[in-house]
């Protein structure tokens, strides 16, 4: 049977006291990952495109590291952008810099607006940990 651990790197606490949500929830070896966007540790939104779109997979190391995972690990990539793809470029440019050995799956979307004001992106992740190449 396997067995169900919360994930919550140090930092993220608050997440899971005062919104009562998981950064992260490990099931046997596959973790699934809430959404990471470009707040900092005191949740506040990171002004510039490229910096929240950094700070954003920087909170996913931070969720993958807990959890004894990397980005090589990553098999699903979810993003959801607000208004447009309009910066779609510059996230490629700074996804590029994460994933760099093992490539995920990955779909994008669109979307009216996020639970904060000023975010731009959204990044959810499924990992599965001690994958091997075939």
């Amino acid at each position: 049977m396997a067995t169900r651990k919360v994930i919550i790197p140090k930092g993220m606490e608050n997440i899971y006291d005062t919104y009562h949500y998981a950064p992260a929830i490990l099931v046997g070896d596959t973790l699934y990952m809430s959404g990471q966007v470009g707040r900092d540790a005191d949740l506040k939104v990171v002004e510039g495109t490229e910096a929240q779109f950094v700070q954003a997979f920087e909170n996913v190391g931070k969720v993958l590291a807990a959890a004894g995972a990397s980005f090589d690990d990553v098999v699903e990539l979810e993003t959801w952008f607000a208004d447009s793809m309009a910066d779609l470029q510059t996230f490629l440019a700074v996804k590029d810099r994460y994933f760099v050995n093992r490539f995920p799956t990955w779909t994008g979307f669109a979307v009216r607006g996020f639970s904060m004001p000023g975010i731009l992106v959204e990044i959810k992740c499924k990992a599965i940990l001690g994958l091997r190449d075939a």
